[in-house]
């Protein structure tokens, strides 16, 4: 039966950023289709929280405290998985995201780091896990949780949109490089309803802003990302890699403002 293609069965996935959001419906996802789940980011009481999400599936979960940023965690990460379960099948580079600041106001390390948390990382811990996938379960997916301000312009999301469009590029070319064992896929995520929303659904103009110029006439839900992330990890999306799923709504241009001041020229200086 074709459902049978989208369950996860006695696979094994690790889900960064899974303490809260996106990553734990994710993880949780996962759980539900027939996984085990290894979930993992800075903060060890949110991660239980989600595994014990997992547990009520049924399936195995396992907190693993890792700061992406630090390359020994993330290799530790892989490791301790394989320790634990004895394979990995899956990864979901979900961990990322850079506060809105505009252009003339970004340094540049607020752009570095920008860069290597959304793109940097992901690249690290997808290397470290294709090769544990190959060696372990013979084949494997790779999902790349990305966002629309890598392929749309935004004011006052530089940093952000420069990390997200780097690893757009991250995802389609490792796919190129490690087919037909490993899948590497992203999905260019829209406006959802996370703590990174908050500023958005706490205020009721922002809000209906955002809603009327949403084809779909609504913010995301992390389930919304969840059910195309087990799509791509699963065996329905076999012959899908290098791909970006847009999953935002319909959205084909800034669903809000958020305005950059102004450039003015310096003090004393007239303008010729």
């Amino acid at each position: 039966m074709i459902i049978d293609e989208f369950r996860l069965t006695d696979r094994v996935a690790i889900v960064t950023g899974a303490g809260v959001g996106i990553g734990r419906d994710i993880a949780v996802a996962f759980a539900e289709a027939g996984a085990d789940v290894v979930v993992a980011a800075r903060t060890g009481s949110d991660l239980e929280q989600t595994v014990a999400q997992i547990e009520h599936t049924g399936r195995r979960g396992l907190a693993v405290v890792t700061d992406v940023m630090v390359e020994d965690d993330l290799i530790g990460l892989v490791d301790t998985t394989v320790e634990h379960f004895g394979r990995l099948s899956i990864l979901v580079n979900n961990a990322g995201g850079t506060q809105p600041r505009p252009a003339m106001q970004t340094s540049s390390r607020y752009l570095t780091t920008a860069l290597h948390f959304n793109a940097v990382a992901p690249f690290l811990l997808s290397k470290a896990a294709a090769q544990a996938m190959v060696d372990t379960d013979g084949e494997g997916s790779i999902v790349n949780i990305s966002s629309r301000s890598g392929d749309m312009v935004m004011s006052s999301m530089l940093a952000y949109g420069a990390g997200k469009a780097a690893l757009n590029m991250v995802t389609q070319n490792m796919a190129a490089d490690l087919a037909p064992w490993v899948r590497v896929n992203g999905i260019a995520v829209g406006g959802v309803a996370t703590q990174s929303m908050d500023f958005v659904m706490s205020n009721d103009e922002l809000r209906t802003q955002y809603e009327s110029n949403t084809p779909m006439r609504r913010i995301g839900t992390p389930r919304d990302i969840a059910a195309a992330a087990l799509y791509l990890a699963a065996p329905a999306s076999a012959w899908v890699t290098g791909v970006i799923l847009r999953v935002d709504g319909g959205t084909t241009k800034p669903s809000f403002d958020l305005p950059a001041p102004p450039l003015q020229p310096t003090a004393n200086r007239e303008r010729k």
